[in-house]
């Protein structure tokens, strides 16, 4: 049977302790031997700083410090046999085979805000991926935060932190669940009937019917309903916004059934969407390699290879391969699996 993955109050993904970057799957709980605090029930989920801890002594462990340089790659050109990455300092480096892990996903607008006709300040209408609550003083504001999932409940608990005014408002009712997914998907309880399935169309629904949208864990919806009784968050479900309008120094929103709200800034914790072919690292390397797309996800071998090269995708663009958890750790680790297999593979090897 599978083991869990777990959303917790310390982080917007968290894993029973099980799933973890080391081989041994015992691993974490014997680094925390002598901080049995740091984790919680059920099945032990470590808590965030804990798991930092942990991952930082497996790089120490490993000797993968030096693996890293530390700069960011701007673009990939294909060449033969090769790919040329060139990085933001204006050096290149040559690699045989690329394994593209970024994670990052295209921040998702609502289709009303490009219907937003007045001039307003940027900064007063954010994406959550924009967002850094460090760099901002809040006291007395009051904040619109859209959004169904975990991420708007840390943001609104972020807010009122800092004494903000928070309207969290959801177009559906709360979802509660402990998983992003059902656990059956980290295993072959749906896994061997996925693979199995043959149109990449039908598993794009089985994808977007597993994942089914944002929720928030039953821990995070306590103690927002706990905030809600001390007057601290207004909770809206079932409420859409349909139309706003920057108007003397604060918005107007006006929502699906009538409702009209002011605020001083608006959160959109909209999710975001995954889409190879909208990805600038990948433009030329799609160009080089074409392949099939399902709304966005490429549909790639079983070792997650573009078809025809040796360039290898982890995290959601995988998920036609991996399944719903593609973006999570427990899909993380089942992507480096079949990853690491085709690198060791002697047929794979190029001339130089």
């Amino acid at each position: 049977m599978a083991t869990p993955v777990f959303r917790t109050r310390n982080s917007s993904l968290a894993i029973a302790a099980v799933h973890h970057p080391d081989p041994n799957p015992h691993a974490l709980r014997a680094f925390a031997e002598h901080r049995p605090h740091e984790l919680f029930p059920p099945y032990d989920l470590p808590g965030t700083r804990l798991f930092e801890d942990f991952c930082t002594e497996l790089i120490r462990r490993w000797q993968l410090e030096n693996c890293i340089y530390p700069e960011k790659v701007v673009d990939i050109l294909p060449q033969k046999h090769r790919f040329q990455l060139i990085l933001a300092g204006g050096e290149s480096i040559i690699a045989r085979r690329v394994v593209l892990a970024t994670g990052e996903g295209i921040p998702q607008f609502p289709e009303w805000v490009d219907r937003i006709t007045s001039p307003y300040p940027p900064e007063r209408l954010c994406h959550s991926s924009q967002i850094d609550l460090r760099s901002l003083r809040l006291a007395g504001e009051k904040i619109l935060i859209i959004g169904g999932g975990l991420t708007s409940g840390h943001l609104a608990i972020g807010a009122i932190a800092q004494n903000a005014n928070v309207l969290l408002m959801a177009r559906r009712t709360w979802q509660e669940k402990l998983f992003d997914a059902d656990p059956g998907w980290l295993g072959p309880k749906y896994l061997k009937g996925f693979a199995a399935e043959s149109s990449w169309y039908k598993r794009w629904d089985f994808i977007q019917a597993a994942r089914n949208g944002g929720s928030m864990t039953p821990a995070m919806m306590l103690q927002l309903r706990r905030l809600s009784r001390e007057g601290k968050i207004t909770l809206k479900e079932c409420c859409e916004v349909v139309a706003a309008n920057w108007q003397d120094s604060h918005w107007l929103v006006k929502c699906a059934n009538g409702d009209v709200y002011e605020c001083d800034r608006i959160w959109l914790a909209t999710g975001t969407k995954f889409n190879c072919q909208q990805n600038p690292l990948l433009k030329d390397v799609l160009a080089a390699y074409p392949t099939e797309t399902i709304d966005g996800l490429p549909v790639l071998d079983e070792s997650l290879r573009l078809p025809g090269s040796e360039f290898f995708l982890m995290g959601a663009l995988a998920a036609l391969q991996v399944g719903p958890v593609a973006r999570n750790l427990g899909g993380g680790r089942m992507a480096s699996d079949r990853i690491v297999r085709a690198l060791t593979k002697a047929s794979i090897a190029l001339s130089s």
